[in-house]
């Protein structure tokens, strides 16, 4: 049997020193790992060798970490980013996480944190191959998730969701019908709060929206009518709706 390949993890970071720790603790829990040490070459690098995931610095000279996981989503690359930063404030994180990231570590962090944070997010973005029952399939009217291959459809047509988007859509198809408070959501999908702060929540709505909710037919300029709905002071909602015409 041929074995696995190793998951590979790009590091981008311009201090030497912390690339040198980082690589030699994720190279020992099993990682191949690849580094940069500025923002144009991680992207030259990330497009070689698509890593599974990125660790990326945010203060770096050039393009920062920010400015990069913004280029590689508009890219279309949806691999999942680990910001680090030694800013710990809020508005930062949040920033962080709605310019594409799926995770935050403030410096100095504990390379076990790092680890432990690396495999729950793998955990979640790479595709199980043995049987698995029924219910890793999730449908809510013209909805369909496949939770085995991260296949998301909308009356058949494919739809592209970074690996955040897929859960979020995952905990809304799941309570379809029933509102859930940006409380939940938080803690359902990021698992950790931001001190009350929610407009991760309705950033990451908002991008769902534009893609779940922005679906035409094709061959037609019929547009599939919207399926989050937003309860004022409550939370939002997820539920199926009748197709134009068959009202």
């Amino acid at each position: 049997m041929q074995a696995a390949s190793p998951t590979r993890i790009v590091i981008v970071d311009d201090e030497p020193s912390i690339c040198e720790l980082l690589m030699a603790s994720l190279k020992f829990a099993g990682f191949e790992v690849h580094e940069a040490a500025s923002g144009e070459a991680a992207l030259k690098l990330i497009s070689e060798i698509q890593p599974n995931l990125i660790v990326l610095d945010v203060m770096m000279p050039g393009q920062d970490g920010f400015t990069v996981a913004r280029t590689l989503r508009a890219q279309g690359i949806n691999t999942p980013i680990i910001f680090l930063t030694a800013k710990d404030d809020t508005a930062d994180k949040v920033r962080g996480l709605t310019v594409g990231g799926d995770d935050y570590l403030t410096k100095p962090f504990s390379l076990e944190e790092l680890v432990a944070r690396i495999n729950a997010i793998l955990r979640r973005t790479t595709p199980v191959t043995n049987n698995l029952p029924d219910d890793e399939h999730l449908q809510v009217g013209d909805l369909e998730l496949d939770k085995t291959t991260f296949e998301v459809r909308r009356a058949g047509i494919p739809i592209v969701l970074s690996p955040t988007e897929l859960k979020l859509l995952e905990y809304l198809m799941e309570n379809a019908g029933r509102v859930v408070s940006k409380e939940q959501i938080l803690d359902n999908v990021w698992n950790y709060g931001f001190n009350g702060e929610a407009n991760i929540v309705e950033s990451y709505i908002s991008y769902l929206r534009r893609k779940i909710d922005n679906v035409t037919l094709p061959g037609s300029n019929t547009s599939l009518p919207a399926m989050i709905h937003t309860k004022r002071g409550l939370g939002y909602q997820l539920k199926p709706t009748l197709r134009p015409g068959n009202e």
